[in-house]
């Protein structure tokens, strides 16, 4: 899966609000039909120069290609009250880019093809399996957890490693209140999080067999109840279609999508820090933290610069993604 899973301040006086250090104003948020094709970037990210970007790969224009498919079935409602502390620095991106430009390897490495062929995939019923060291493992059906839970609307970025960003209105509720639901235990330094297994519907399960399937992923219990970190059951007023990994799957805005794992099956809370997808697969090129970070270089290219997916726009990363205030004490 790789998923490729976004986006002055004084003390000051009552009555005045002031803007967090990861908002970015809603007007300025990335359209939706830009986030698909990890493969194709990766062959051209392969002979591109680590200072190049003037000639970086062009995703906008996949993104606009992949927009001209046929729509596929219509979500249902889901409607929560956005939270205004979440803002952007451009507009949200086009719903149309961020459901037909997806990287999920379960299905194809071929962005533009994710949507067609997550189509007939079956994300109802579900179930979430919570285990580990907690006081009382269980299974949960994805809708009563979801009944659970305080939904919210948050607008966020989200940085590819393939230096790509688009911006999304989330729906969901924080990490936070679903580890305080689970009741780990004192030991619990991590939570594992695994996806789903089903070859029969996944087509990428059975043809990329070189990879270390189910996907798998964790963070350390401090980054899970870190404010930012999101578990998403919606997006643009909608449930999750299946190309962006219903019926629920993480954001971490401050770290590389990859980390954002779709479609999640089971929760796994542990004392030792649990091998991930991506460090499995290519331990050269990913690590577990997965922060996005403009100084630290991918083995094959700059992470520098990015591209603004549906604008083409070319602008500098920032460091935790922009989110830097509310993460950075987490790594010091």
């Amino acid at each position: 899966m790789a998923s490729c899973t976004f986006l002055l301040r004084q003390k000051d006086a009552m009555l005045i609000k002031i803007t967090r250090g990861w908002e970015i104003p809603a007007r300025e948020a990335t359209p939706e039909g830009v986030w698909r094709n990890r493969r194709s970037f990766l062959t051209g990210a392969a002979a591109a120069t680590l200072a190049g970007l003037g000639s970086m790969w062009s995703p906008w224009k996949e993104a606009k290609a992949a927009s001209r498919a046929s729509d596929g079935a219509a979500q249902r409602p889901l409607l929560a009250p956005r939270n205004s502390q979440y803002t952007t620095d451009r507009p949200i991106s086009s719903e149309r880019v961020a459901t037909h430009f997806n990287n999920y390897y379960e299905f194809t490495e071929l962005k533009d093809h994710v949507r067609r062929l997550a189509e007939a995939f079956q994300s109802r019923p579900w179930q979430i399996e919570v285990k580990g060291l907690i006081e009382k493992p269980r299974k949960i059906d994805v809708d009563d957890l979801i009944r659970r839970m305080p939904l919210e609307e948050r607008v966020y970025r989200h940085r590819c490693v393939e230096r790509w960003v688009v911006i999304v209105p989330w729906v969901g509720f924080p990490m936070k209140k679903f580890v305080e639901w689970a009741a780990p235990r004192s030991q619990a330094r991590y939570v594992r999080l695994v996806s789903f297994f089903r070859p029969s519907q996944a087509a990428g399960q059975r043809t990329a067999t070189w990879y270390p399937w189910p996907y798998h992923e964790a963070l350390t219990l401090e980054e899970a109840t870190n404010e930012l970190a999101f578990l998403v059951v919606g997006a643009y007023g909608k449930t999750l279609p299946s190309q962006n990994g219903a019926p629920l799957r993480l954001h971490t805005p401050w770290k590389y999508g990859y980390k954002s794992i779709k479609a999640i099956v089971r929760f796994e809370f542990a004392e030792k820090q649990p091998p991930t997808f991506w460090s499995t697969a290519v331990p050269n090129e990913y690590d577990f933290w997965a922060n996005v970070n403009p100084a630290k270089p991918h083995p094959r290219w700059s992470q520098a610069s990015e591209s603004v997916i549906d604008t083409g726009e070319v602008v500098p990363t920032r460091l935790y993604n922009g989110y830097e205030k509310y993460v950075a004490d987490l790594y010091r």
